[in-house]
C-alpha cells in the first residue's frame, strides 16, 4: 500500500472528514515519527509495534562495478520490532515467538 492508497482508504473510511485534512493528519503522524527518529527517538504503537533506530558501524565496502574498496560511513538506520497483536494478526492468529 502507498502513501497515496492510504490517503484515499482513509477518505473513503471517513466520508465526514474533507480530503486535505485526512491527508494533512497522514502527512503529520510520518513527520512526528521521522523527526523522533531522527533525534534518537523511539516510536511506540500499542498492538501494532515500536520504531526505533540502530547504528551500523563503519566498515569497508566494495564497488560492485569495479570491485574497489570503498570506505562506508558509520549511520542510523530506522528498525521497526512489530508487536504481538501484529505478528499474531499476520499469522493466522498464532503468535510465531511461541514456538508452536
Amino acid at each position: 500500500m502507498t502513501r497515496s492508497e492510504l490517503i484515499q482508504q482513509l477518505m473513503e473510511a471517513n466520508p465526514h472528514l474533507r480530503g486535505r485534512d485526512v491527508e494533512t493528519v497522514v502527512e503529520t503522524i510520518f513527520d512526528e515519527i521521522a523527526a523522533t527518529l531522527a533525534a534518537g527517538g523511539r516510536v511506540e504503537l500499542r498492538g501494532f509495534g515500536a520504531f526505533t533506530t540502530r547504528r551500523r558501524a563503519a566498515r569497508t565496502g566494495r564497488n560492485p562495478r569495479t570491485g574497489a574498496a570503498v570506505a562506508v560511513a558509520d549511520k542510523g538506520m530506522p528498525h521497526f520490532r512489530p508487536g504481538k497483536e501484529l505478528r499474531m494478526r499476520v499469522n493466522g492468529g498464532q503468535d510465531p515467538g511461541e514456538g508452536g
